[in-house]
């Protein structure tokens, strides 16, 4: 059997757009001699659809959806897709995640998901009602195994501790053990998925896989989707995996693909895909790991501005790194023609901010627009002298420059409908190291999670093949210039000192205690009285995280949906 792996980006209730995807996908796949074609989890309404299945009109058009395609594609190779549909069992949820067999014009078969996730950004528990049993089934005298990507992710040979009981794999294999078919028939265990990514999931998904290809002595087919809907990037890499765990075919990382496998010569076709290794240390950044995370973040800053219905993205351009590495990105996603940078000087920037911003304008080929703030903050000032007399400069004389820049980029935006990008980094945000309705204003937080020493890494990154980002611009000391002579490092430890700590609160739960052994292991001993105030800001800054803008993830935890804390809290640390 021929089996395509269609590797497609399909966007959440695009139902038009999903299907066509398919169709065409289908069509090349046929032109190639596939007789099977498999696509992704929710591949005919997108994923995640969240809150709109709780509606009984996006159910009823996703499962009137699937039957046109199957009309539509009788004369071709099956396909094997992820849809949602409407229970059919009475019971609290009325949706079900289901892989669906389409042959001859009609669903011959469905299967439905059985382990639903809920957990990170995962809450497929709120809407789908599980599948209560598992089945084989059989394309001609083939048969298959089909499963929904969470009901590959539980193994027990592979995870040290499971988050369920049961094991739809196994289930399903067993069943294979007892079947009547012929020998000479391989075992394939069909696997489609809507995995998002995140720096070091490709090897770890990899490497599940086979665990699993070589406890069952079969063949693991995984599609993936591609894409960015949201917060979340889906990177692809799907692929296929011989009994011994080796790869047999692979697809491209994030990107489209449609990629072959022969199951009777057991070859399959190998896109160029970027490399997925472990993630490494928060401060021993490997150029795989950055190669994968700039690729995500040009997919996801792509997919966000054009699905939400927009071609144009703006960037305040202060000279600064964060700002220097945002518009880099945004004009690898969307061309220079389509990005706009503006900068915004006060009486505080410095001749050299200025000039880099400029030249990283020029070096990337972008229009370029100045407005100077000096008399806008005067002006504010002398309507505040009456209640802010007898008071010092401070935090307010500050933050109120960070806001009025935030109201000219919302005020171009709404001119010229191009989406503002913010340019805060996850250490910022972590912090509170940044101003609500100021430098936070926009539509998406495209490095909200890359810790200000990954912001570094990605900026050489950016850099490699000539120079993008002004060489003075990574060298300076960072600063946010709403004062004379300002550092950050003010507010803030060193980032090389303050990122391992974040790293490990923010991403892995680690106690203080922890940290402070962590830190002293790796050589970077620090008190536990000021690894605690770092900690407090994090927990002080939780009302402005939960007022930001959707931030693109690329490490296992995020801000977002998947890290969920109150605000009014007494914590202590």
């Amino acid at each position: 059997m021929k089996i395509a792996l269609a590797q497609i980006n399909p966007t959440v209730g695009d139902f038009a757009g999903n299907s066509r995807l398919i169709r065409d996908f289908t069509a090349r796949a046929a032109a190639q001699g596939a007789q099977l074609v498999v696509f992704p989890e929710l591949a005919v309404c997108g994923y995640p659809p969240a809150d709109l299945l709780e509606k009984q009109s996006f159910l009823d058009r996703a499962a009137t959806t699937l039957h046109q395609i199957a009309a539509d594609t009788e004369a071709g190779p099956s396909i094997v897709c992820g849809c949602a549909m409407p229970a059919t069992e009475p019971g609290s949820k009325h949706a079900r995640n289901v892989a669906a067999l389409l042959c001859g014009g009609k669903i011959l078969f469905l299967q439905q998901k059985m382990l639903l996730p809920f957990y990170d950004i995962f809450d497929e528990q709120r809407y789908f009602e599980p599948a209560v049993r598992q089945s084989l089934t059989r394309l001609g005298s083939q048969q298959l195994a089909i499963t929904i990507c969470e009901d590959a992710w539980n193994d027990k040979g592979f995870w040290p501790r499971r988050l369920y009981p049961v094991d739809p794999v196994d289930e399903l294999m067993r069943q294979w053990d007892t079947s009547s078919a012929p020998p000479a028939h391989p075992r394939i265990l069909l696997n489609i998925s809507a995995s998002p990514f995140w720096c070091g999931k490709g090897a770890l998904r990899r490497d599940m896989l086979a665990a699993i290809a070589r406890e069952h002595r079969a063949f693991v087919v995984m599609v993936n989707q591609v894409g960015g809907n949201d917060s979340l990037i889906f990177d692809g890499a799907s692929l296929v995996l011989a009994p011994n765990g080796e790869v047999a075919a692979q697809a491209a990382s994030f990107r489209e693909d449609l990629i072959l496998f022969d199951t009777a010569s057991f070859t399959g076709q190998q896109s160029i895909a970027v490399p997925a290794p472990v993630a490494p240390p928060i401060e021993d950044c490997h150029a795989d790991d950055i190669a994968a995370t700039w690729d995500a973040l040009v997919l996801g800053t792509r997919d966000y501005v054009r699905k939400c219905g927009f071609q144009k993205a703006l960037v305040g351009l202060s000279g600064g790194i964060d700002s220097a590495l945002v518009a880099a990105i945004a004009v690898d996603a969307l061309g220079a023609e389509n990005v706009l940078g503006v900068g915004m000087p006060s009486e505080f920037s410095s001749t050299g901010s200025i000039d880099d911003a400029l030249a990283l304008a020029a070096n990337l080929g972008i229009r370029f627009e100045t407005v100077a703030i000096k008399e806008l903050f005067e002006q504010y000032r002398r309507s505040l002298e009456p209640l802010f007399a007898g008071t010092p400069f401070g935090l307010a004389e500050e933050n109120l420059q960070s806001r009025i820049r935030g109201a000219l980029l919302m005020a171009l935006s709404n001119k010229f409908g191009a989406l503002v990008l913010t340019t805060g980094n996850k250490s910022e945000m972590s912090t509170g190291y940044c101003t609500l309705y100021g430098d936070m204003v926009g539509a998406l937080a495209v490095i909200g999670d890359v810790f200000k020493t990954r912001v570094y890494a990605l900026s050489r990154y950016a850099n490699r093949t000539r120079e993008i980002i002004p060489q003075a611009t990574i060298d300076k000391p960072p600063s946010a210039e709403l004062r004379p002579g300002q550092r950050d490092t003010d507010s803030l430890p060193p980032y090389d000192i303050l990122d391992p700590i974040l790293e490990a609160y923010v991403e892995r739960y680690a106690s203080v205690e922890q940290i402070v052994a962590e830190r002293a292991a790796a050589g970077q001993p620090i008190g536990i009285e000021e690894v605690r105030r770092v900690l407090r800001l994090v927990e002080l800054s939780e009302y402005k995280r939960q007022q930001a803008a959707p931030v693109l993830k690329v490490t296992r935890k995020s801000f977002g949906s998947g890290r969920r804390f109150p605000i009014a809290v007494k914590n202590e640390l």
